[in-house]
């Protein structure tokens, strides 16, 4: 059975529309016939859309029952029993409630699509996993409900539901997202202009990408090879040479002038050596492009235009950046340069001619002489061909005046020329075709293969082997030269791979690209053998226990003989290369980036080995300050305690009723204020240990703070309290809220000035409940602010007496582990404010472990 069709609304913010397109597009599908039913969509009391719903037919919900609760949840099993066309399922990020078959609603969603079914979905932006984080920091709202990214990839459809900010702040002004008593705290907070313009490049940029990524897909899968300006990918080419840093900031401005547009940088390592490319200014160069939100390319090609534009092309570049000539005028009569044959051979691609202080200083090293290619040896043949028929001609027509002497030098000139051009092989053959015709033409008989004379005999023996030793020379310069380059080269390359390695925990994806860059290879794996059993299991384990470590480029080898090049590293770590059989003189510089992807690996390892370690120091860290401070803690409330049961127990001192009273109270107050430490010191210790259970659930502080109140005693009794009767239910563990607001309002107590107790008021702001608890005591400066939720620390502290710092520690631990947030403001007109945001409970909140909760 085919695979249903996922299409997903995707919008910026809440109230864009997404449910709107999306019954419209249900309504549409419906009046062409198509089996259309709604699974679950949420109107949220939005006439509008509500009146869309009409015509459809709507499943009914599952009922499920939590804790007490009721709650309703789409019926998966109904829909696949029912098995209609098409399906609409409203908030994929939605989280449902403990007992259905799938802890989220995007995995109720797979389970359909593998049931043949098309799904109509919708999503937000923010609860994009890889977005979350991102979406925080611009809003100052975490999301809990979250949505691989993968899953939002993978559908056929993501349809973006745009609208600009000034506008939804209209619709929010007219009520159509929240109701009135709603509108002016959102457009305050969530809803400004600055929030929303922030979400909505985040959803268009994201859907660009994805976008970008089908059409590569398809520009593939239809093996197109030509240049599609869909986006501005700018390429600036470098020399190596001083000029590159100014080439970079212009290629920079270009790609700026263009939104979103890509910035890379190629450098071209060719065979026959590129004169002045400096490791050094490569290394800098790197840096600087890196910098400006580029990337550093460097690829091998012998012929640097051709490979700049293979390079292009295969980018979907659409400008190229070069910069001008540093030749002379003198050059430039002979050969055009590499900028006016790019230009002449870039097709659609805009190429731009940079200039620069470098202009016609020529370059800083002599132009090396090219190897005995292929070309140069047939040009060489040709030039035996075409030479020695000519000198021939030549001189049987000045046979009186020329002697055998002048004949056979000015053979031996044609062998030289043939050599200096064509190298060995041409050379020999033009030193026997002389040989043949002087015999023939100018040697006694003339015209017969005979050599009459011993002289002569010795002139031709002469002119052979002076030929054959400067055909010999020519040629071995010749390929010293062509080696001596290729080191140049590879030296090069292996300077750039140091600086890769230097560069951190990237190294070994960045090396590895660089490999597969380098030789043109479609992929590169470097592979461990699985290890079973200790090391002795590693050597035992077939060729089939390999595992990829890191790769670079698609479908990369599994196995060592499902590559095209293996270079191995060690016994258990080789490094396999897909796309061509490389030849041998490629594995000395193979070898080189094999021994460094070992090391980059060991790096790797090492820093995750630190990283590891370094919780461990933090813990044994807070441990000594915990040993330190507790003692003075613990102590004063079991010595209270104890002397308050002495004296009681004591016959020295008869004690009236009240008396008697006073001191039970005493040591009960004493043992009430050990056992919260204790408490404290165990959720710390939970918390820091990550085995904190959080149980949130629906809860009114209404319900809470009276009970907060009560405990605290006489320390609470003149705290004020406001909280609205129409305030909506918070998502938290009961147990725990109480803990932070006891925690805050203690605090809130020690420093408020007499005649001016705490202050606890709550507010709705959209989807989050706003604790507040204020005091106006002395404040606490904004510099000052981080270090006072640090555990064991108080500021201004030089001794332990004043307790042992954690409340404000462990209340934002607390907050955080419920899914809120615990922020310090200032009290107008002075003091401090404790501000929790907790999450608004919703249909499908119940109590459940909190994630990551034990």
């Amino acid at each position: 059975m085919a695979s249903g069709r996922l299409r997903i609304y995707l919008g910026a913010a809440p109230g864009v529309g997404k449910t709107y397109d999306m019954l419209c597009e249900a309504q549409r599908r419906k009046a062409r016939g198509t089996d259309v039913v709604v699974g679950l969509v949420e109107t949220h009391g939005r006439p509008r859309t509500a009146a869309l719903l009409d015509g459809l037919e709507i499943m009914p919900r599952r009922t499920v029952s939590y804790h007490g609760a009721t709650f309703t949840e789409m019926d998966v099993d109904a829909i696949l029993a029912r098995a209609p066309a098409v399906v609409l399922v409203d908030e994929l990020a939605h989280t449902t409630v403990p007992g259905c078959r799938n802890a989220k609603r995007w995995q109720d969603v797979h389970e359909l699509l593998n049931a043949g079914i098309d799904v109509l979905s919708t999503l937000n932006i923010q609860h994009l996993e890889s977005l979350n984080d991102v979406v925080e920091r611009i809003t100052g709202v975490p999301q809990r409900e979250t949505v691989p990214d993968a899953v939002v990839r993978a559908a056929e459809q993501v349809e973006l539901v745009d609208m600009t900010p000034e506008a939804l702040r209209r619709r929010m002004v007219h009520g159509n997202i929240y109701g009135p008593d709603k509108v002016d705290a959102a457009l305050g907070n969530y809803f400004r202009v600055g929030n929303l313009t922030a979400l909505r490049e985040l959803a268009l940029l994201w859907l660009a990408d994805k976008v970008d990524e089908q059409l590569d897909h398809y520009r593939t899968e239809h093996q197109i090879s030509g240049i599609w300006e869909t986006r501005e990918r700018v390429v600036v080419a470098l020399t190596g040479g001083p000029e590159g840093d100014t080439l970079i900031r212009r290629a920079a401005r270009i790609a700026d002038r263009a939104k979103g547009a890509d910035l890379l940088a190629v450098h071209v390592t060719r065979s026959d050596g590129l004169a002045g490319a400096s490791p050094a200014h490569l290394a800098r160069q790197r840096v600087l492009v890196e910098s400006l939100g580029g990337s550093y390319h460097q690829v091998v090609g012998d012929d640097i235009p051709i490979a700049l534009l293979e390079f292009a092309r295969a980018e979907n570049a659409t400008q190229l950046v070069l910069g001008a000539s540093r030749r002379g005028r003198l050059a430039h009569m002979i050969d055009p340069g590499i900028g006016v044959t790019t230009t002449k051979l870039s097709g659609p691609i805009d190429v731009h001619l940079v200039t620069h202080e470098e202009v016609g200083k020529g370059r800083l090293l002599p132009r090396r002489a090219r190897g005995l290619t292929l070309r140069r040896r047939l040009a060489g043949v040709l030039a035996a061909v075409v030479l020695l028929p000519l000198l021939t001609l030549a001189l049987t027509h000045q046979r009186t005046g020329l002697n055998l002497t002048s004949n056979v030098l000015g053979f031996l000139i044609v062998v030289v020329a043939v050599a200096l051009v064509g190298g060995l092989l041409p050379a020999l053959l033009a030193a026997v075709g002389g040989l043949l015709l002087l015999n023939y033409y100018f040697i006694q008989p003339v015209h017969r293969f005979i050599v009459a004379e011993s002289n002569n005999v010795l002139a031709l023996l002469a002119f052979l082997a002076v030929a054959v030793m400067v055909s010999s020379v020519v040629d071995l310069a010749a390929r010293r030269t062509s080696q001596a380059v290729r080191a140049t080269a590879e030296a090069e390359m292996l300077s750039t791979l140091a600086g890769s390695v230097l560069r951190g925990e990237q190294a070994l994806p960045a090396l590895l690209t660089q490999v597969r860059e380098t030789f043109g290879l479609t992929s590169v794996a470097l592979l461990e053998r699985a290890a079973e059993g200790g090391q002795n299991g590693a050597r035992k384990a077939d060729r089939h226990g390999w595992r990829v470590v890191d790769s670079a480029g698609p479908d990369p080898c599994l196995r060592p003989d499902e590559a095209d090049t293996e270079v191995p590293v060690s016994e258990n770590l080789t490094l396999v290369l897909r796309g061509r059989p490389l030849p041998a003189a490629d594995r000395r510089v193979l070898t080189a980036f094999a021994a460094q992807a070992a090391v980059a690996l060991e790096q790797r390892r090492l820093a995750q080995v630190a990283a590891e370690a370094g919780p461990l120091a933090e813990a044994d860290r807070t441990r000594r300050a915990l040993l330190t401070a507790v003692s003075h803690d613990l102590r004063s409330p079991l010595a209270t305690a104890s002397a308050a049961v002495a004296n009681l127990r004591g016959n020295e001192v008869e004690w009236s009723a009240e008396e008697q009273a006073e001191l039970l109270a005493t040591a009960e107050e004493a043992l009430d204020h050990l056992a919260r430490l204790v408490e404290n010191l165990l959720d710390m210790s939970r918390l820091q240990a990550g085995r904190l259970s959080v149980f949130p659930a629906p809860v009114g502080l209404d319900d809470v703070i009276p009970g907060v109140l009560r405990d605290l005693g006489p320390a609470a009794r003149d705290v004020a309290v406001t909280v609205p009767d129409d305030l909506p239910l918070a998502y938290a563990d009961p147990a725990l809220l109480e803990r932070v607001i006891a925690n805050l309002l203690s605090n809130a107590a020690r420093y408020s000035p007499p005649g001016q107790p705490p202050l606890i008021t709550a507010s709705a702001l959209r989807d989050r409940i706003q604790l507040r608890v204020i005091d106006r005591g002395p404040g606490l400066p904004a510099e000052d602010r981080d270090q006072a939720f640090t555990p064991f620390q108080r500021l201004g502290d030089t001794d332990n007496a004043s307790g042992i710092g954690l409340g404000l520690a462990l209340s934002r631990g607390l907050t955080e582990a419920m899914g809120g947030t615990l922020t310090p403001e200032d009290t107008p007109g002075g003091g401090l404010t404790m501000v929790v945001a907790l999450p608004v409970a919703t249909v499908g909140d119940s109590t459940q472990p909190a994630d990551g909760a034990a």
